[in-house]
């Protein structure tokens, strides 16, 4: 049974589909098989995978609608062992045609049952909000993984998402577990910046992952080509940073089980 993970901040610009789609891409590398769920309106992780956003006739819309089967809506990617479930600005409005739905927190749960065995991990990138999108992506993980970014008002609203995530636990899944708070946009010549990494680690301890996502051009210059760090600069910092991300993701699992 895949492990399926949400990247989840309602903070927008903390580098949640940064995250999503350079970690699916370096779990692929690893020879893991890995499905990524685009669960954003703005669909940045469909077209940072070099798909034209404007051809997607099925996605995640209808994964939550459950006008179509999960594996009738994947679609192969040019990375390595990476599948891609893509999104559409039409997902702006699931929340609104959910919302008189029974079981609405359920529904990408029910449908991505059918397929996580095929996975070693299923990734979720959420969108900036607590909506019932988000809702939706935290009833259906196992565990979900909180980038933070070395800045100012880092801490501003993790409170909030932390509330979220202990009442989707109470109500809606149980088996919710943090699989870590990530800092990027990490910057060492800046004060700020090891204030904060010094800041969360004080506060979240065992939670915070070790790797830290540094600041690099390179990770910035790719979604513009349509491709991740590891296509497109497999030297660059960045790609060694989530590299590294992917490896502590898999030690952590395999001790678990």
């Amino acid at each position: 049974m895949g492990k399926i993970i949400a990247i989840a901040n309602q903070k927008g610009g903390v580098g949640k589909t940064t995250t999503s789609v350079n970690l699916a891409a370096s779990l692929g590398v690893l020879e893991k098989k890995v499905l990524l769920i685009d669960a954003d309106p703005q669909a940045n992780a469909t077209s940072g995978l070099g798909i034209d956003v404007e051809s997607i006739e099925l996605g995640t819309y209808q994964l939550l609608e459950h006008t179509h089967r999960a594996e009738e809506l994947i679609i192969q990617t040019d990375s390595p062992n990476l599948d891609l479930i893509p999104a559409h600005i039409d997902l702006v409005a699931i929340e609104i045609e959910l919302v008189d739905k029974d079981q609405r927190e359920y529904m990408l749960k029910q449908n991505l049952d059918t397929i996580a065995d095929r996975y070693d991990y299923i990734l979720i990138d959420c969108a900036p909000s607590l909506g019932l999108l988000t809702l939706n992506a935290l009833t259906a993980s196992n565990s979900v993984i909180i980038p933070i970014q070395c800045e100012y008002f880092a801490l501003e609203g993790l409170g909030k998402l932390l509330n979220t995530i202990k009442s989707v636990q109470k109500i809606h899944n149980p088996d919710l577990d943090i699989e870590g708070l990530l800092l990027t946009m990490y910057d060492a010549r800046l004060r700020l910046s090891n204030q904060v990494v010094e800041e969360v680690q004080k506060h979240f301890s065992e939670m915070v992952f070790d790797t830290i996502i540094q600041r690099n051009v390179r990770l910035s210059e790719a979604p513009s080509f349509g491709e991740t760090i590891i296509n497109y600069d497999a030297t660059s910092k960045g790609a060694t940073n989530y590299l590294n991300l992917a490896h502590e993701i898999i030690k952590k699992n395999k001790e678990k089980v």
